[in-house]
């Protein structure tokens, strides 16, 4: 681990971003000629003393979970996550096609958006979220093992669909199946897609007579109606936009203006900025 050189790099690119470049408000008085280290704690999702000490050449060795979330709290790039992994004594990550690190383009379309949006992988893994979206669909970033894939919680657990109009379930359940079919079909004989299908092939009835179909599809269903516990059933219309390599996709939910859902939406980011100042 290159201490030094570590401390330098993480500097240079917190002051080479703008609070613009992450959807922040800059104000009147900031003197940082870039962000500030409590703001790139923040958009890492940990403490500014961590962050601080990495900055000042002190603090242990950090994990490769940490490198990746400094990498997305800095906007990096591929080749700069590399760097950054290897300046702290790891091996860089694999360039396979499914990855784990956040397109900053598709970073710098949602730090600029003012509706839920989230950045998912084909395997339905949410990646990050803005507010607005934990607000209305929960945290969906805390989950772990295959509960990780919003495929696995819908068939295998019994929790997922309760935020879903029970009418509304077979219809997402052939669009789900139907997309993990398509991440098969861009990566025959992906280890991870295998797993998942035989795991839920097993554990699931519904989805061990729906895969033999062979429906493929690449969008998730665009119209959504959603239950949450404060506002009631919302409709929303789901916006995708897919990344380059077609492995990831930043989801947007929006409603029509002058709407009873725009009406709840708007409804909602008040409970959210209530829920995140608390």
């Amino acid at each position: 681990m290159d201490r030094a050189q570590l401390a330098d790099f993480l500097r240079r690119r917190r002051e080479a971003l703008q609070p613009s470049d992450v959807g922040l408000v800059s104000g009147p008085r900031r003197r940082t000629s870039g962000l500030r280290r409590e703001e790139v704690a923040a958009l890492a999702s940990m403490s500014t003393d961590y962050y601080s000490r990495l900055e000042q050449q002190r603090g242990p060795q950090p994990s490769e979970q940490m490198l990746a979330s400094i990498a997305r709290g800095l906007r990096l790039e591929i080749d700069e996550r590399d760097h950054l992994f290897r300046l702290a004594g790891h091996t860089a990550p694999s360039h396979a096609v499914r990855t784990e690190h956040v397109s900053p383009a598709l970073l710098r379309v949602l730090d600029r958006l003012d509706t839920p949006a989230q950045v998912v992988t084909d395997l339905a893994e949410t990646l990050v979220q803005n507010q607005l979206a934990t607000a209305l669909l929960g945290d969906q970033t805390r989950f772990t093992g295959p509960s990780r894939s919003l495929f696995y919680r819908w068939f295998a657990g019994p929790d997922e669909r309760r935020f879903y109009p029970q009418e509304d379930h077979a219809r997402h359940s052939r669009a789900y199946v139907a997309s993990l079919r398509r991440a098969l079909a861009r990566e025959p004989g992906d280890g991870r897609v295998d797993e998942l299908v035989q795991r839920l092939q097993r554990e699931s009835e519904e989805f061990a007579a729906l895969w033999p179909q062979h429906e493929v599809a690449v969008r998730v269903p665009e119209r959504k109606r959603i239950i949450h516990a404060e506002v009631g059933t919302i409709a929303l219309q789901c916006q995708v936009l897919i990344a380059e390599n077609e492995a990831q996709s930043l989801l947007v939910y929006t409603a029509t203006p002058g709407s009873d859902d725009y009406e709840r939406l708007r409804l909602l980011s008040v409970i959210g900025d209530q829920q995140f100042a608390g």
